[in-house]
């Protein structure tokens, strides 16, 4: 299974890098597609990585154009992160690259998909993870 994902992890990273974007820049763009403008603490609880992970993240986003990042007026220390036209385009340039990925080893997007959530619950229960820990709404929204 680790082989699998390595390989499906690989061919999907060189489509993205054509475009300026990563695995990680694609969560956080997909993130902001679903959710709004939100602050980089906000995305970063969102999607269970440290506030200064998601800013490197949002660094190189922002020098492809995919985002904006505005001074919050309700608190001036924080910045309002939101999606370009450029990064809506990525969005789905993205959710297309990886249809194409899994359509070279025959396999169904959604199947997969609904698969690796089960996958996730089921080891979450197992292991006794609780919700903060494992995002509901990231495994049930995601792309």
């Amino acid at each position: 299974m680790s082989t699998a994902a390595r390989l499906v992890e690989h061919s999907w990273n060189e489509k993205l890098a054509a475009i300026g974007l990563t695995h990680a820049g694609v969560i956080a763009i997909e993130v902001l597609a679903a959710q709004g403008p939100m602050t980089q603490a906000q995305l970063a609880q969102y999607v269970r990585v440290q506030a200064q992970t998601m800013g490197k993240t949002l660094s190189r986003l922002e020098v492809h154009g995919h985002i904006a990042r505005v001074r919050s007026t309700l608190d001036r220390r924080s910045h309002v992160v939101s999606l370009t036209q450029r990064g809506e385009e990525a969005v789905l340039a993205a959710v297309e690259m990886e249809r194409s990925v899994l359509a070279a080893a025959s396999i169904d997007p959604e199947v997969l998909r609904q698969e690796l959530q089960a996958v996730v619950r089921e080891l979450a229960s197992q292991y006794s993870v609780s919700p903060a820990n494992v995002s509901e709404e990231l495994v049930e929204s995601t792309p």
